[in-house]
């Protein structure tokens, strides 16, 4: 009902238009059949390329622990096997050898799958490669010759334009929808640091994996996400971002991203702490930790630091950062702007390729917890925790690779503390609290003595070989 009132009101908007023009006669069906001309097109153009994709995991026989006597739960009510229903979801074919761009969330199950086209053929298909970051994957049918849909410049279009899906929502294969291009580079949370298109064409499930077109009939994204059924709020994955990850996935079988090497990283805007923390600046994001072995270990960034800007363009929010950096080649020298301890200085820092989380996991070196000596700990201070001096004794006895002395390690963390709360743990190594130096237990003690209350207490912390930080409310 919405999609025929928006038509009869472009109907009218026309009519008008075409009636002021002409003012003395009965408007001409020209410009209508024009535009009606061009709709149609797109779908004759785009439809050939686009396929409808099943995917089918076999029913399983058997449960463990299932008792003997209740296998009436894996069958149907006729006392047949059960069978799945298929997963439906739509792609489309991108390049005239059989790889079909979709979704990642279509395929991910694995399983057999199908692919169906324009033209009534079915064929087996094969995962060439998936990115769940991205939500992209490339599938690959045997053949050759394929019709392909012309692919689009996703920067290039902008916000108003006519767009087009096609899909199969509710399982209705080639359902043709028409919209515009509502917003362009909106960052989403489940997103992965990438952007996305808005767009108010009817998009339902089963539309995943299939194209948004422009008047063209040019892919400019890849339908992905939406809010409820048809209520006007889709997105899309840009083409630009999904023929790069393509790329990668043929050619090396997985996604390089480029990367920092930092972690935990949050917008001033978005954390009522962090404002409270840095009053004085209104928006950036800031570096929560710094990974051991990454790219920027060896620079001058530290935990507990602002980033501004990133070569000149200015960041507020996890996610813009995120962007910002995916954007970069590996390898590239980046400029960044930072706010530390009351100025803004800039570090150069380099980009270098993000490993693979599963090996990061399993090469990722442990923080060893030692019992603590009987009589070496004296009781937790008001902020709930205690410490001790960082000498090559208790460096040694905390298990803490360092060469250098200097600091306080924390030996004791009372339960429910504000220390326990800050998410101060034993072992930490505290080496700057409230933007001075920490040397020694002397040098913690003063600037928890003369901390605000209300705004905490900024502590950059070595943790298990990383560098991070805390928030202390003492």
């Amino acid at each position: 009902m919405k999609a025929l009132i928006a038509s009869s009101a472009l109907l009218v908007v026309l009519s008008g238009v075409a009636s002021a023009q002409q003012p003395s006669s009965a408007a001409p069906p020209g410009a209508l059949r024009q535009m009606n001309d061009s709709f149609a097109g797109v779908f004759e153009k785009v439809a050939p390329a686009v396929v409808v994709i099943e995917s089918r995991n076999p029913a399983p026989t058997s449960l463990p622990g299932l008792p003997q006597g209740l296998e009436f739960f894996l069958q149907n009510p006729d006392g047949s096997p059960a069978r799945e229903h298929p997963n439906v979801g739509t792609g489309f074919l991108f390049r005239p050898d059989g790889h079909i761009l979709t979704n990642y969330h279509v395929v991910e199950n694995g399983g057999d799958i199908s692919v169906r086209l324009h033209d009534g053929r079915k064929f087996p298909a094969s995962v060439v490669g998936g990115d769940a970051r991205s939500d992209v994957a490339v599938l690959k049918i045997e053949g050759d010759h394929f019709p392909v849909a012309s692919l689009g410049d996703s920067d290039a279009i902008r916000v108003g334009e006519f767009a087009f899906a096609i899909g199969t929502p509710m399982e209705l294969p080639y359902t043709f929808t028409v919209g515009v291009v509502s917003a362009k580079g909106r960052h989403l949370q489940i997103g992965g640091g990438y952007e996305f298109i808005q767009t108010d064409a009817a998009i339902n499930p089963g539309n995943s994996g299939g194209p948004l077109c422009d008047i063209e009939g040019r892919v400019v994204g890849i339908n992905a996400l939406i809010s409820g059924a048809n209520r006007g709020l889709g997105f899309s994955i840009p083409i630009n971002t999904a023929k790069n990850i393509a790329d990668h996935l043929i050619t090396k079988g997985r996604v390089v991203r480029p990367w920092l090497g930092i972690g935990g990283i949050a917008g001033i805007e978005e954390s009522a702490s962090l404002q409270r923390l840095f009053p004085n600046v209104p928006k950036g994001v800031v570096v929560g930790r710094i990974e051991e072995g990454g790219p920027v270990e060896a620079s001058d960034l530290q935990a507990g630091d602002v980033i501004l800007k990133v070569d000149g363009t200015e960041v507020a929010m996890a996610s813009d950062l995120q962007y910002e950096i995916l954007s970069k080649a590996i390898g590239q020298k980046v400029h960044l702007d930072v706010w530390r301890a009351g100025r803004t200085v800039r570090i150069d820092v380099m980009t270098g390729e993000q490993p693979d989380p599963l090996r990061r996991v399993s090469t990722k070196s442990q923080r060893r917890h030692l019992p603590i000596p009987s009589g070496s700990v004296a009781q937790p201070s008001s902020p709930g925790f205690s410490c001790r001096d960082a000498n090559k004794e208790t460096l040694q006895e905390f298990g803490i690779k360092r060469p250098a002395s200097g600091g306080v390690i924390v030996s004791q963390v009372e339960a429910g503390s504000p220390a326990a709360v800050a998410g101060l743990e034993t072992g930490d190594l505290i080496t700057e609290a409230g933007g001075r130096p920490v040397l020694s237990k002397k040098d913690l003690e003063e600037v928890l003595n003369s901390a605000a209350p209300d705004r905490g207490l900024l502590l950059l912390i070595e943790r298990g070989g990383s560098r991070t930080f805390a928030i202390l409310k003492p």
